[in-house]
């Protein structure tokens, strides 16, 4: 009888020992997964920080659309090359490339359907009221437009064209973007865009 008693004595320490120890290892478990979510969720914090700094320094990324054109002849002589209303959207991407097309809404209709059976008068008048390119951008550490890389236009002698800050400036105020182009010709442009998002 004695026997039994030690005996169960001794089980029902093993056995106390057991959950004890069994707890010890649930808690310890549940800190460990504490401590890694901890660390799971600094790092997602740190990364968005990181994206949004980068976000907020490019001032230029977004899609913005064409308020209004202006050149300006080496006489002085101010002209609207897209018209009163112009048409258009410029859109810098986080990826660092661009695009944009412009366009003058008085240009007329072709009377044909098929885009490459225009008269010469229509082509001549689609060529000079509209213009798309697009190519590769850089923007300096305070995330001000630095210049860009034109790799295809529907100019053809614009592609590979490189334009620094001497050549264009955009100089973004708000949801407005005043861009100032100067061509090699002495043409200049000031373009008005407004920030779509």
């Amino acid at each position: 009888m004695r026997e039994t008693g030690v005996k169960r004595t001794g089980e029902r320490a093993v056995s106390a020992n057991a959950v004890l120890l069994r707890r010890w290892m649930l808690a310890a478990l549940a800190a460990g997964m504490l401590f890694l979510e901890l660390i799971v969720a600094f790092s997602f914090s740190a990364i968005s920080a990181a994206r949004a700094e980068t976000v907020k320094k490019n001032e230029v990324e977004g899609i913005w659309r064409i308020v209004s054109a202006e050149l300006t002849d080496t006489n002085g002589q101010v002209n609207q090359p897209y018209g009163p209303e112009p048409k258009g959207r410029l859109v810098f991407t986080r990826e660092m490339e661009f695009v944009a097309v412009l366009l003058d809404p008085r240009v007329p209709d072709f009377a044909s359907d098929i885009r490459g059976e225009g008269t010469a008068a229509e082509n001549a008048a689609a060529m000079a009221g509209s213009i798309g390119f697009f190519g590769t951008y850089t923007v300096d550490e305070n995330g001000v437009f630095s210049g860009n890389t034109v790799l295809g236009s529907t100019f053809p002698n614009w592609e590979g064209s490189v334009r620094t800050t001497e050549q264009l400036q955009l100089r973004v105020e708000g949801d407005r973007m005043i861009e100032s182009f100067s061509r090699p010709s002495g043409l200049r442009i000031a373009i008005e865009w407004e920030r779509v998002r």
